[in-house]
């Protein structure tokens, strides 16, 4: 059996949106084998069981108490694992120096992706057209499929991750992401959830983090009614990663911002009720699958660059805390949902999973209609015949290199 290598060494969600790419390998009967940072080492088991898992310390959180040598010595071990195999391809995912550094070990014919060619950074020809389309952030595509796209006969989008249903065990509140901005402050989300849980008849909350949150999880709590709080269950700081899948698992519903919990919950076919602000834009990082709603702040700055200062004084934040807001959570009647907000539902089409709005407007949703398609026909989805021709895109996202090339 043919042997694949994808190389995943970013974070917790970026893990769990490799799926499609895992999945279509083993659809085309590659053994696959998975490159993790050694902290997701036993989540990678736990979604992935059926693929063999390397893990190396790209992280500082893979660091113990004897420093840099054993880092040294344990990434030199699975470099030369690694290098033993005979992979017939290899997925490199990031742009890390790691995964650059990684990349050496192949013939880079082999390596799809990010690489090393001739002593030069060079990214596979799909990667390099996607960059491009990403300068349009309100249009991208999802993540999974960005991904998924490097291999050929992709799993169809439907097969990836179950059809999100309530599974009946309560409501589950992830409190914070690693990203500042995109999480709503605790006095603004404590309405929110309470209005969200009004419409469960399983009242059980679950408040989901690490011991990061700890602190932000008990100012939660004192914003909770003493009978809401009594039927909390505060378990921050307190799951593994196969305890909190097992939490996950069983709720009704995840409410959180764009984060890994989200992903998790979209794996495991729990419906996410996510609020995107900030930075976090629903159709590039958006939870996979059919049956999950994004409330997404929609203000002339969005999305912008969480590594540069907001100027705006959060206004994105200013619709969450609206009356309205809580109303249209409790009621879904868009009557209620006031300006600066607009709702998508998650579905599945021809490239992957795209968001369908369902409140509020989407100024930009035909142009992005179209970008799917001409994504589509790119990478050979659809008939350019029956739906192109689309020149105007083209002629913005198109280099000379792409056929010069080619």
């Amino acid at each position: 059996m043919n042997k694949a290598l994808v190389v995943q060494l970013t974070r917790f969600g970026d893990l769990v949106q490799t799926k499609r790419l895992v999945l279509t390998l083993q659809k085309r009967s590659l053994e696959v084998h998975l490159c993790v940072d050694k902290s997701l080492k036993s989540l990678a088991s736990i979604l992935y069981p059926e693929v063999v898992v390397h893990s190396i310390v790209a992280h500082g959180t893979g660091i113990n108490d004897s420093g840099f040598n054993s880092v040294l010595s344990t990434n030199y071990d699975i470099f030369n694992t690694l290098k033993s195999i005979n992979f017939s391809e290899i997925y490199n995912l990031n742009f890390s120096p790691m995964n650059y550094a990684l990349s050496t070990l192949f013939d880079s014919a082999k390596v799809k992706g990010h690489k090393i060619v001739n002593g030069q950074p060079v990214k596979s020809r799909w990667f390099d057209l996607a960059f491009r389309l990403a300068s349009e952030r309100r249009n991208n595509i999802n993540l999974v499929d960005y991904w998924s796209a490097l291999s050929p006969d992709m799993l169809p989008a439907s097969e990836v991750n179950p059809k999100a249903a309530p599974k009946g065990g309560g409501v589950g509140i992830v409190l914070a992401g690693r990203e500042t901005r995109r999480s709503l402050p605790y006095d603004v989300l404590a309405p929110l959830v309470m209005s969200a849980r009004s419409t469960n008849k399983c009242k059980k909350i679950f408040l989901l983090g690490s011991q990061a949150e700890l602190e932000l999880s008990r100012k939660l709590l004192t914003e909770f009614p003493p009978s809401v709080a009594a039927d909390t269950v505060n378990l921050t700081g307190k799951t593994d990663w196969a305890e909190l899948a097992d939490t996950i698992s069983s709720l009704d519903l995840v409410i959180t911002p764009d984060t890994g919990t989200m992903h998790l919950a979209a794996h495991l076919g729990v419906p996410v009720l996510g609020f995107f602000l900030s930075s976090a834009w629903c159709t590039e990082t958006g939870p996979y699958g059919v049956g999950h709603t994004i409330i997404q702040a929609d203000i002339e700055c969005s999305p912008c660059i969480e590594s540069q200062p907001c100027y705006n004084h959060l206004k994105c934040l200013n619709s969450f805390k609206d009356s309205g807001t809580i109303r249209f959570v409790a009621t879904r009647n868009v009557k209620y949902l006031p300006a600066g907000l607009t709702v998508f539902e998650s579905d599945c089409d021809f490239l992957g999973t795209n968001f369908l709005l369902k409140a509020g407007k989407d100024g930009t949703g035909e142009r992005r209609s179209r970008l799917r398609k001409f994504i589509a026909c790119h990478l050979g989805l659809l008939d350019i015949g029956e739906y192109g021709p689309f020149s105007d895109i083209a002629e913005k996202f198109y280099k000379e290199k792409d056929w010069i090339t080619a």
